[in-house]
This record gives C-alpha cells, sequence and structure tokens, in this order.
C-alpha cells in the first residue's frame, strides 16, 4: 500500500486549514492515478495523486468546475472541488468525499438529461473544448469547430487515427471510416452540451439520497449522444436510467449506428493505452461502420 509523502500531507493539511488527519487510507479503483480517503476530526475528503508530468488533475478540476455549473442538484451530483495544489512537481487535486452505493439509477439518467438540456441553453456556438483534455492518459485536442461532422472527426478520430501503431491501418481504409463517418452523420442535428466524456460504469454513482453522482470526466462540447453511448460501452447502466433520460433528451432516429461511430472513438484510444484486444476490436468497429 503506497503511503502520501510526509511533505504533500503537510501542504495538504496546511491548504485545508486542518491538523494531522485522523486516518488516511488508499482507496482502489482507478487506472491512472493513485487515491486516498484523508479523514480529520470533522471531516473527510476524496485525493487524487498524479506524479506524471502532464496535468492531468488540473484538466480533470476544470471539467468538473464546468459541469457543476449546468446540474439540478436535486438530482445529479458532481464532487466539489476543495483544493488544486502542486508540490514538487506532483499533482494533487482534494474533491469532497461522497458515500456511494449504485443501486437505482433513475436520478441519474434524469439528472445527465437535464445537464445536457441546460448546458445546450448555453447557447454554444461551437464544438469543441478550449484547453488540450485527457481520455485516460490520451491527449483530447483542444479547439473549436462550428459543425459538429468536423469537430469528431478533426478533433477526436483523426489525432486517435493518427496516434495507432504504423502500418496498421493503411492510409486509403482511415479515409474511407472518416468519409462513412462523415455520410452517416450529414443529416443527424446534434444537442451541443457539456458532456462527462468517459461515461462508464466505473464513472457513476448513486449517492445516500438516492441522487447520481458523476465524477472522473473527459469534458467537451459534443452531442449529447457521445455521452448516451458510452454508457452501453462496457455493459448498459441499469433500466430506469435509460427510461428517465429519454423523459429530458428523447431518443433520436438513427441512434443505434451513431452509437457505433461514437464508441469508436473510445475504442481506438483504448487500442492506442493498452493494444492487445482492442486492436482487433477496432477492425470489428471499422467492418462494422463500412458497412452501414
Amino acid at each position: 500500500m503506497q503511503k502520501i509523502p510526509y511533505i504533500e500531507v503537510s501542504e495538504i493539511c496546511n491548504q485545508l486549514g486542518e491538523g494531522s488527519p485522523k486516518s488516511i487510507k488508499q482507496v482502489f479503483g482507478g487506472d491512472i492515478h493513485k487515491s486516498w480517503q484523508i479523514e480529520f476530526k470533522n471531516t473527510k475528503f476524496f485525493l487524487k495523486r498524479n506524479e506524471r508530468k502532464v496535468k492531468f488533475l488540473k484538466f480533470e478540476e476544470s471539467c468538473l468546475k464546468n459541469l457543476q455549473k449546468f446540474i439540478n442538484y436535486e438530482n445529479l451530483v458532481v464532487p466539489q472541488t476543495i483544493s488544486y495544489l502542486e508540490v514538487q512537481d506532483v499533482e494533487l487535486l482534494i474533491l469532497e468525499w461522497i458515500d456511494m452505493n449504485n443501486i437505482d439509477q433513475q436520478k441519474l439518467g434524469k439528472g445527465l438529461g437535464e445537464m445536457h438540456i441546460e448546458s445546450n441553453k448555453f447557447n454554444p456556438k461551437s464544438f469543441g473544448f478550449p484547453m488540450n483534455g485527457y481520455i485516460g492518459t490520451t491527449k483530447q485536442v483542444k479547439g473549436w469547430e462550428k459543425n459538429w461532422i468536423k469537430c469528431f472527426i478533426n478533433l477526436r478520430i483523426e489525432p486517435q487515427l493518427t496516434n495507432l501503431e504504423k502500418n496498421f491501418l493503411e492510409s486509403d481504409i482511415k479515409n474511407k471510416i472518416k468519409s462513412k463517418i462523415e455520410v452517416e452523420l450529414y443529416k443527424h442535428e446534434p444537442l451541443n452540451s457539456l458532456v462527462h466524456g468517459d461515461l462508464w460504469s466505473g464513472n457513476v454513482g448513486v449517492n445516500k439520497m438516492n441522487k447520481g453522482v458523476i465524477f472522473d470526466p473527459a469534458s467537451w462540447w459534443a452531442d449529447c449522444e457521445v455521452d448516451i453511448a458510452m454508457t452501453k460501452l462496457f455493459g448498459k447502466f441499469r433500466s430506469e436510467f435509460y427510461e428517465n433520460y429519454y423523459k429530458v433528451v428523447p431518443i433520436k432516429k438513427g441512434f443505434e449506428r451513431r452509437e457505433i461511430i461514437y464508441n469508436f472513438y473510445h475504442i481506438l484510444n483504448h487500442a492506442n493505452m493498452f493494444g492487445g484486444s482492442y486492436r482487433q476490436q477496432v477492425k470489428n468497429y471499422i467492418q462494422n461502420i463500412l458497412s452501414m
């Protein structure tokens, strides 16, 4: 079990205005960062720690704060960011501690739909994001496009295709898949929303008041369907999640095809991060998309 260096614990205490912690317990489950529960006399916090040179947690802090602007707290919770600090090139992100279970996803679905609708009212003029972000450990390119298709292809699919191992896919196949995506999305009218961006079952929960909780985002302004598509990538969410989401944001014709296209981005990313069987999944997705 990894311990937090004393100098970092001291800086955390100074930042929070607290004395020595009552307890520090490592929390397991994440693949990228180390995490702990830090408990003081009257409160406890969730700590994430990043030793890499890349500022993953600075991006996460920005995403969390942006998502909080558009949620209905009656149904959805985004962890409050308490503090962000750097100690000897190590990033530390301190968040509120939330006790969670994953029993009833009714408010999770409704709350996500409300967040998508409310952020769309912000009247975003373009798709994209103003700062470089990360999806897992992969760079998520900053930039803006007024056209959704150009955004998805130029800022998401193209960088992932470029990152693939050399000669894994021939250039004509890459061009064909991009052209097919463009054709499939041409008549679709996306709802431009601030999305979570990495919405799988490991990044959601339900608190003791049955409110949905979302965390570990990789946000950008995108078609809100990218979030719903990803909920089905690594095992579907519960049925009440979809029932309540679609009461707020009705499902649009052709989503089943767009679901494959949108999840292609994440399969590409997993192939770039982990290789292995994801490489074959990339080819399977290409075959499915080209045969649409």
